[in-house]
């Protein structure tokens, strides 16, 4: 299966470790392909954007380089078979949060990975987001709490898909 990562991972030094060196040859292992949108986008012409003098001139460069990114994820995400999305944290990412709702009404079944024992839902009878998990649930995904449960769910998905209805 082609799977589109979804997480706010990317932008420390700590998700980036997990990231790389858990998740996805987690995901990889079984010979899942990982569309992984901190890899979409020239990571030199994000750091260049990065390195210009604050004003005018970054900040549109900034814009520019901004609807590159997310038409790439947006890409990716038209391309996946499914999509697996970090919930971790006292909210779900925003940008996680929009990749679901555009997963989701593409049809694609979603598998959110929460191993952040904090409360984050809006009530007792919800995980996280009750949109973003309804969104999760109603695509025909789960969510699951160890990576342990995530490469069950994962198999489980990869049956399913190969299951003629």
């Amino acid at each position: 299966m082609r799977i589109y990562v979804a997480s706010p991972l990317g932008f420390s030094e700590a998700g980036n470790a997990f990231y790389y060196d858990k998740l996805i040859p987690l995901l990889q292992r079984p010979g899942h392909e990982v569309l992984d949108p901190w890899r979409l986008t020239d990571r030199q012409r994000i750091e260049a954007v990065a390195a210009m003098p604050h004003g005018e001139e970054r900040r549109d460069t900034w814009r520019r380089l901004n609807a590159e990114i997310a038409r790439n994820n947006q890409a990716a995400i038209d391309r996946c078979d499914a999509l697996l999305a970090v919930l971790d944290g006292t909210d779900v990412d925003s940008g996680t949060a929009a990749e679901i709702g555009y997963a989701f009404a593409r049809g694609k079944p979603i598998i959110g990975y929460r191993g952040d024992f904090r409360l984050a839902a809006d009530n007792e009878g919800s995980i996280v987001n009750l949109q973003v998990e309804y969104f999760i649930r109603q695509s025909g995904g789960t969510i699951v709490r160890s990576l342990a449960e995530l490469s069950d769910a994962l198999a489980a998905l990869g049956a399913e898909r190969r299951t003629p209805q």
